[in-house]
């Protein structure tokens, strides 16, 4: 799925002015890292939406990759035959649904006619079972009661206090998974912290990344959880972002719940802990800072403990770990 979609998105801005291009992903970019909620859609444009998806699909793709996979390891035997994408623009989560499972039908709600316009057109072929609708995002909306999956990726931080609720209410309401990923930035940690709180609050049971459903043991404004994924850049991305290496790294933050029901469904049990900072190295020794149940603790893995010390040496960020004792 990885090549299908860099061979979707190849050619994208052919035709579209250097210029043009550089000015739409500037504004994109200055109001993906800003602070200023909306109540109309930020793709304007057949050049905006072009933009965003030449800037920020791979990234975003990759993103909700890494959430899918960890949730997939969680509930092993569980796969969506429906699915919702809010707010999904242009399909990037669609995608990413998509790499993890098959057989399910998608349903793509965003209020940017262009945006849905390029997605229906970089799926065609590859993603057939999906529909792509004109939808508000925020107050009023819903989704349809036994919903396997809702997905909202990178969605609520463009969104006012009020219709953030009412989004995630929606998915609460009527899915039996949510999924929901935003920037690995503070504000972003914070939005996905609120979230989940009203997540829990509505009987859901947390599965990812945190190994547990109860509060969360960061203090705001002292840390924040988020994870890493590892984007490889084609030349369409070099072009629209620039620098010269061939890779990024996209850090976001994100939650999995599901019902009561899944998770009781699931032959796999919960991960005592998660990784949660990149596995520091050093000589004879791993440490592993992780989020348990009980609260955040570091592990200090040695050559001593064997078997143990080369699972350290290969474990990554964002893994499920066993700490000792």
């Amino acid at each position: 799925m990885h090549d299908e979609l860099r061979a979707a998105l190849a050619g994208l801005l052919d035709g579209l002015p250097p210029t043009q291009a550089a000015r739409a992903v500037d504004r994109l970019i200055a109001n993906y890292r800003g602070r200023t909620p909306t109540d109309a859609p930020v793709l304007r444009d057949r050049a905006d939406v072009a933009a965003y998806a030449a800037y920020r699909m791979p990234a975003t793709f990759e993103a909700v990759c890494h959430a899918l996979d960890a949730f997939a390891a969680r509930l092993p035997q569980w796969s969506p035959a429906t699915h919702v994408d809010i707010g999904g623009g242009t399909g990037a989560a669609s995608w990413a649904v998509a790499a993890t499972w098959s057989g399910h039908r998608t349903t793509v709600y965003d209020w940017a006619e262009p945006a849905l316009d390029l997605g229906r057109e970089l799926a065609a072929g590859v993603l057939p079972e999906t529909d792509w609708q004109r939808r508000v995002i925020g107050a009023g909306m819903a989704v349809p009661e036994g919903t396997d999956l809702v997905t909202v990726s990178y969605v609520l931080g463009e969104l006012r206090p009020e219709d953030r609720r009412a989004v995630v209410a929606a998915a609460a309401a009527g899915a039996q998974a949510v999924v929901l990923i935003e920037p690995g930035t503070p504000d972003g940690y914070l939005r996905i912290r609120e979230a989940r709180e009203r997540l829990t609050d509505a009987g859901l049971r947390v599965v990812a990344p945190c190994p547990h459903s109860g509060a969360c043991p960061i203090v705001p404004g002292e840390d924040w959880c988020h994870m890493s994924a590892r984007v490889a850049r084609s030349s369409l991305h070099r072009q629209v972002k620039g620098g010269s290496l061939p890779y990024e790294d996209e850090k976001f933050s994100y939650v999995a719940a599901v019902r009561p029901e899944v998770a009781d469904g699931s032959p796999a049990g919960a991960p005592t802990a998660r990784i949660v900072r990149r596995p520091q190295l050093r000589k004879g020794q791993v440490l592993l800072d992780l989020c348990t149940e009980q609260g955040l603790r570091r592990d200090t893995v040695t050559k001593r403990h064997g078997e143990r010390y080369k699972a350290a040496r290969d474990a990554e960020w964002g893994d499920a770990w066993e700490p000792a004792g």
